[in-house]
């Protein structure tokens, strides 16, 4: 009888809490209330457990009410029926944070996942799996994946973390983006697809699952969006709500590649824009990117930073205006939300791109105003009233009658990012290096390897991903008299190894690396072979697998040949192929065996004559942690290619000797018309990622038109990071005490100018017009100083205002010293009241303000 109450009990509390989540056409429901549902992208592999609580509080303020996230199975499951989900890859504790903080879940199980990681998210032991083909109908595939799949469901299902348990998750995913790849896939493709949604389905999660661009989901699964834009998307079925599962808040960088940045104005735009033509959910991708830590960056040549530009940075620090001015704009539509999700909708089209949406229920209408024309502002006339829509943007008014936001007029700060240097020590005259060099001569000299074949393989079958390094090894053994000595020799290797390093006899003879998105190359050098025997021995490199496209698994990676000796004598050529010559590989490096990079490491290292620009040494040093609670990075200037550890940590890889070319780049950044990869890129010229640095991007002079006030101009101005760090997070350091940074440097560079230094706001500014109210904030620290402020018509931007022709007679700099000096953040009223009245013959007045931190 004790067993049966208890049973009951368990029932009545399970029933209490549990969330019934559905949809219709309109919406997702959640008890039975439709919902505008505003979601973040945080991938919990890229942050740390101590990063996700502060990550999560500061997405919840600036009014998300869901958190997404991919699971990455080849993290969870590197070598299969191996399982990890410790510290980073804790997926459960993730969860439960998301939850701690009264948000909502979003379960991308995929387990495809792209997202720029490794192969995709997919382990390469299942690529070595005999007749292994991903994603269609292969047994073997389906088997593994169904495998994989369950086990996340029933490790969250134990949690009570599905909202049908009572648990914040809400949506769960089935497969990522096939329907853009899956022309090629035929048929199979198609009966896969279905696969997938049976099985979702199955799993019996008690809340929707999904599929992004997926034209041909099956019912229930529910179609979504992905992309920069997503207001002219339709789903599939009348009953599936319009979603948007990725919209892109800036983009990834490559090595080599320059560094994008997509202004928060056009963030704004498609947000709104989406909004008002019926989406009524819409997550960011990212809102915290994150760091790619050790070798989980794919591509290829994704960098370490996974910053994306988005609303908080790659540390957590507020990215304004972007974060700022998003969260005004979630507020506004969080407002509107039982009119937009309730309200008889109709349009009216005033041309030129330019259109009004009314929602309207039985309490009231909302509004938006919307102009998608590039470069002409939009007066709106409507009931009796003028309405100036600037280009490009679009005007929300939740009573129709009163403008509340504007996606193109930022009135929230702009906040200035500074490195400062490490108070606990002088970096880098402090740091003392020690040093040894890799091991390679069994690999150069004697040409031996851990296994023998007569072919050359991909470097996947060979190394099962456990490394970036594999060794090819050959032996050519000629005569005295043999006709190739006699001749100008070379060798050839035809590559598709994203670093190649080539050695004759111990000899280094040239290295080559991939470039221009072209991973197919040949590399030739002239050799010097000698009689008797020769020993070649071929260093290839990868730098992230391939993590998107059909068939993307097959992708090449390696030397996989042919390989050639040529010797050239005038006219005559003789080649010998050495493509089926018995080959020697060995996964790996001696120095990561060995684990040089542990702090525990008992090996021997040599502090007399550290050698500066010599390939394939090991580094190593001891730094004091920097004072407070800032960001810590670490600036790798003046290094070459390699990996770097922090107190056994690995940070990732780093490539600053990598520089992207000189042309694309643009100083004026206009946020109007559609974004794309080639729009307002940086960094031409320059280490893809180094160290930050800090520019202001005019953009064009726009003119815009005011029902009380003609002629009125200003210039936006553009704050854009160059993301060129290495994230130390703070949980990887000893507060008190040494810690110790280990580089690998396999391209050869100069460790005497690494330094660590932190990043925190140093200054924020803002150009507001009256009638708004400001925040400024130093991100949880205090306000030291106003450097200047004014209110009138100053004129100038962030960082070089002056007073303009007509200012108050307060003094504007006093008002704000007393209203802000000292607190963490404080807001303004931007009025007359509060600051006088100065004649600017009709001219809006505004307020510029720039404060130190």
């Amino acid at each position: 009888m004790v067993s049966l109450r208890f049973l009951l009990c368990f029932l009545f509390v399970s029933n209490v809490y549990a969330t019934i989540v559905s949809h219709d056409g309109r919406a997702i429901t959640i008890d039975g209330h439709r919902r505008v549902l505003l979601s973040g992208s945080i991938h919990y592999p890229r942050s740390t457990p101590e990063m996700w609580p502060d990550l999560i509080k500061k997405s919840k303020e600036g009014g998300l009410d869901a958190i997404e996230t991919y699971v990455f199975w080849n993290a969870h499951e590197p070598t299969r029926r191996q399982y990890d989900f410790s510290g980073k890859l804790d997926l459960i504790r993730f969860l439960k944070t998301i939850q701690d903080e009264g948000l909502y879940g979003v379960l991308r199980i995929g387990p495809y996942a792209c997202a720029e990681w490794n192969y995709g998210g997919f382990p390469v032991w299942l690529h070595n799996m005999p007749e292994m083909v991903f994603r269609t109908t292969n047994k073997a595939f389906m088997d593994e994946m169904r495998n994989f799949t369950t086990m996340i469901v029933d490790m969250v299902k134990k949690e009570n973390l599905f909202a049908s348990q009572g648990g914040p998750i809400i949506l769960a995913q089935i497969e990522n983006e096939y329907g853009n790849v899956m022309g090629p896939y035929g048929e199979s493709g198609k009966a896969y697809i279905k696969w997938c949604a049976n099985m979702a389905q199955s799993l019996d999660v008690g809340v929707p699952w999904i599929m992004c661009q997926q034209n041909d989901a099956p019912q229930p699964m529910l179609n979504t969006c992905n992309g920069f834009y997503c207001d002219n998307f339709v789903p599939n079925n009348p009953n599936t709500p319009k979603m948007w599962t990725e919209n892109w808040t800036g983009s990834f960088k490559q090595w080599g590649g320059k560094n994008p940045h997509r202004t928060t104005e056009d963030v704004a735009f498609s947000v709104a824009r989406f909004f008002q033509r019926g989406g009524t959910f819409n997550n960011y991708y990212m809102y915290h990117g994150g760091t790619n830590f050790d070798r989980t960056a794919g591509g290829p040549y994704i960098t370490t930073s996974y910053d994306y530009d988005a609303p908080l940075d790659e540390y957590g620090n507020l990215n304004q205006p972007k974060y700022g001015h998003l969260k005004q704009l979630h507020d506004v539509l969080h407002s509107m939300e039982r009119t937009l999700t309730y309200g008889n909708i109709s349009t009216i089209d005033f041309g030129n791109s330019a259109s009004a949406t009314i929602y309207k229920t039985e309490e009231g209408s909302s509004c938006f105003f919307g102009n998608g024309n590039e470069k002409s502002d939009a007066t709106i006339s409507f009931q009796g009233e003028s309405y100036v829509v600037p280009a490009w943007s679009v005007t929300i008014l939740p009573d129709c009658k009163n403008e509340a936001y504007n996606t193109a007029k930022i009135t929230t700060q702009t906040s200035m990012m500074v490195k400062k240097p490490n108070e606990a020590e002088d970096t880098p005259s402090t740091l003392k290096w020690s040093w040894r060099p890799e091991n390679m001569d069994n690999f150069l000299l004697k040409g031996k390897g851990e296994s023998t074949q007569t072919q050359l393989f991909d470097q996947k079958v060979v190394t099962n991903d456990q490394s970036d390094y594999l060794w090819y090894m050959t032996t050519v053994k000629f005569k005295k008299r043999d006709l190739f000595l006699g001749k100008n020799m070379s060798l050839r290797v035809n590559s598709t190894a994203h670093v190649l390093h080539a050695f004759v006899n111990g000899k280094h003879i040239g290295s080559q690396h991939a470039e221009n998105d072209k991973f197919n190359y040949v590399f030739e050098k002239d050799v010097k072979f000698k009689s008797g025997r020769n020993v070649i021995a071929l260093l290839s490199i990868t730098v992230g697998l391939a993590n998107y496209g059909a068939f993307f698994e097959s992708k090449p990676a390696g030397i996989t040949g042919p390989i050639f000796i040529t010797g050239r004598n005038g006219d005559e050529t003789i080649v010998k192929d050495l493509s089926a010559h018995k080959w020697s590989y060995k996964t790996g490096l001696i120095g990561f065996e060995s684990q040089l990079f542990r702090t525990e490491s008992m090996s021997k290292w040599s502090v007399e004559s550290v050698p500066f620009n010599r390939t394939m040494t090991w580094y190593k040093t001891t730094f004091k942690s920097p004072l407070g609670n800032d960001p810590v990075v670490v600036d790798l200037m003046g290094l070459g290619k390699g990996t770097a550890w922090v107190n056994g940590n690995n940070i990732g890889r780093y490539w600053p000797a990598f520089i992207s070319s000189k042309n694309g780049c643009d100083a004026n950044c206009n946020y109007r018309g559609a974004y794309h990869a080639e729009k307002c890129l940086t960094n031409c010229g320059e280490p893809t990622q180094r160290w930050y640095i800090f520019h202001i991007l005019l953009g064009s002079r726009i003119k815009y038109v005011n029902v009380e006030h003609e002629n009125l101009y200003w210039d936006f101005v553009f704050f854009v990071l160059f993301l060129n760090r290495y994230h130390v997070p703070r949980s990887f350091l000893n507060a008190e005490g040494d810690n110790t940074l280990v580089l690998f440097e396999e391209m050869g560079g100069n460790p005497s100018l690494v330094s660590f230094q932190t990043t925190r706001v140093g200054s924020l500014c803002a150009n507001v017009y009256e009638k708004n109210i400001i925040e400024l904030s130093c991100d949880r620290k205090p306000i030291s100083a106003i450097k200047f402020a004014s209110f009138g018509n100053p004129d100038g931007n962030c960082g070089s205002f002056v007073k303009g022709t007509c200012e108050s007679s307060n003094n504007t700099v006093d008002i704000l010293t007393q209203e802000c000096v000292g607190k963490q953040k404080c807001s303004i009223d931007v009025s007359t009241k509060r600051f006088g009245t100065p004649d600017c013959s009709g001219a809006v007045r505004r307020l510029a303000v720039e404060a130190i931190c």
